[in-house]
């Protein structure tokens, strides 16, 4: 019988316990001969992050606090974890080159990933890095993109209100928007989630939550490759989700393809990714082949879409529980877009929300900015130890480690945010005359910092404030149910683990 959802079967904790205990003896013994090196202390073994997989991120919280860099025992290596902003921008900038993904992130997540910019080091990493750079850049992208996103926004904008006093799932509508969305950027292919019309697209966006989230299990599981190999328990689904997938994905590849073939001159002139890196294809045929397509625009779905919905979801949520600073919020939007006259419908609306408009709306940014800090859209983040090494903090990390800096535990922790960490104040990152003023990348690691640093940032920023703009403008949001609370899916990303049920009324 197959255990619930992100749940460890029994057979899997006593293999696990077993193997993990007999290898924490014997890598202690064999750490005792390492006379000049300091390791990190060990808070526990891969068991106990089995035991603790429905409240990860609370329980690598606690132990964050109790130790700013810590390791867990796994059957192969250490795994370590570090809150410490020296430690994080040694290994994402400092030493960058001796901490890459490996082998062994690639072969955990390469059913979802295969060999996109997410789960590749070297040659394939700089290929994609160097065209996405490219790509993000261009003027092309950036004017098709915000039209997208505009249009989606005022699509959102009329569901919301057609249910306007009703119980209404936001997280899902902004997952349904999000993709709607970053699908149209990134293949050029409007899916109808949002609106209901395509089944297919909704299938693959279910598959493509649940497989997300074996992935990360995978990283906890010292037996998922039996399970894999045996077509046992969770395995079995990831094997018909990744099918899902990759059967949509490959569907649309081929139907961009033969309206290439018709006409070349009016495909070159589209704008959308995909096209332009099959234009790039027919300059040298030999540069990459379907599959490598497929990997690279997933990889730019799950960081266009899973992010920024994520974020935007834990954004209302915040606001529900704040309504003074959704209040504030919806007043900038007013003055930047409109000058604060009169009442705008969406469609007036979007097209007042130009680049301007949007670069003055400081504490809108803020507030996001904020929710990303407590409620980082990858809550945690892992590089490999190629070869010995010692962090900035002392502790030494042996070949083949695998080094994880936390983003959501470094937005919890007081020494780097004071005694009012885990409270919700956009205000921290504004100055005295009330402008965004940005932290280190080493202490706010939401996107990442380094030569990894994420490239589509802006990208985000510019998607998540025409949303939250259009819908604060519009509407004010107060929890369905005033008590209610949500959690987490663990997950890649970190996902509502429900429904965000709210009730919208119009602000006018």
């Amino acid at each position: 019988m197959d255990s619930p959802p992100g749940q460890p079967t029994v057979v899997t904790l006593i293999l696990a316990l077993l193997l993990v205990l007999y290898l924490a003896l014997r890598r202690r013994a064999g750490a005792g001969g390492a006379k000049n090196r300091s390791y990190p202390p060990v808070a526990g073994t891969v068991l106990h992050q089995l035991f603790n997989f429905g409240r990860l991120m609370e329980y690598h919280t606690e132990l964050s606090r109790r130790y700013r860099t810590f390791r867990m025992l796994t059957p192969s290596s250490s795994y370590i974890y570090t809150v410490e902003p020296a430690n994080v921008e040694y290994i994402l900038k400092t030493n960058f080159s001796n901490y890459g993904k490996g082998s062994k992130v690639h072969e955990v997540g390469e059913d979802l990933l295969g060999d996109g910019i997410f789960s590749v080091d070297g040659a394939k990493w700089r290929h994609q890095r160097k065209v996405a750079s490219h790509e993000f850049s261009t003027r092309v992208l950036r004017d098709y993109s915000t039209g997208v996103f505009r249009d989606t926004a005022a699509e959102l904008a009329g569901i919301v209100a057609a249910d306007a006093g009703e119980k209404v799932d936001m997280q899902d509508l902004l997952l349904r928007s999000t993709l709607d969305s970053i699908f149209t950027v990134g293949f050029g292919v409007r899916l109808g989630v949002l609106s209901g019309s395509s089944k297919e697209g909704a299938a693959f966006a279910k598959a493509f939550d649940d497989a997300s989230e074996q992935v990360l299990h995978r990283f906890l599981d010292p037996f998922w490759k039996a399970k894999r190999f045996l077509n046992f328990s969770l395995e079995t689904a990831m094997k018909r989700s990744v099918r899902t997938i990759n059967d949509f994905v490959y569907a649309v590849v081929d139907k961009k393809i033969e309206q290439m073939g018709r006409d070349q001159q009016e495909f070159a002139k589209k704008e959308d990714i995909l096209s332009r890196f099959l234009v790039e294809r027919e300059s040298d045929p030999g540069c990459f082949d379907n599959k490598y397509l497929r990997d690279i625009i997933l990889n730019f779905v799950i960081a266009g879409r899973d992010t920024t919905a994520g974020t935007l979801s834990w954004f209302l949520y915040v606001l529900c529980r704040n309504q003074h600073i959704q209040d504030k919020v919806a007043e900038e939007v007013r003055a930047a877009a409109t000058s604060g006259d009169g009442d705008l419908g969406a469609p007036e609306l979007v097209a007042c929300l130009t680049d301007d408009a949007i670069g003055k709306m400081h504490y809108l940014h803020a507030a996001l900015t904020e929710t990303l800090r407590l409620y980082p859209a990858v809550p945690i983040d892992v590089k490999c130890c190629f070869s010995d090494d010692t962090l900035p903090d002392g502790y030494a990390v042996n070949k083949g480690d695998m080094v994880h800096y936390q983003p959501y535990q470094m937005g919890r922790m007081q020494f780097l945010w004071g005694a009012d960490a885990e409270e919700f104040r956009p205000e921290r990152w504004l100055d005295d005359g009330g402008v965004f003023v940005p932290e280190s990348p080493f202490k706010f690691t939401a996107f990442q910092a380094g030569p990894r640093v994420c490239l589509g940032k802006e990208f985000a920023y510019r998607q998540m404030k025409i949303f939250a703009a259009v819908l604060l403008y519009l509407f004010r949001f107060e929890m369905w149910d005033a008590n209610a609370t949500v959690g987490y899916r663990a997950m890649l990303t970190l996902k509502m683990d429900g429904p965000l049920y709210v009730r919208a009324s119009l602000r006018r």
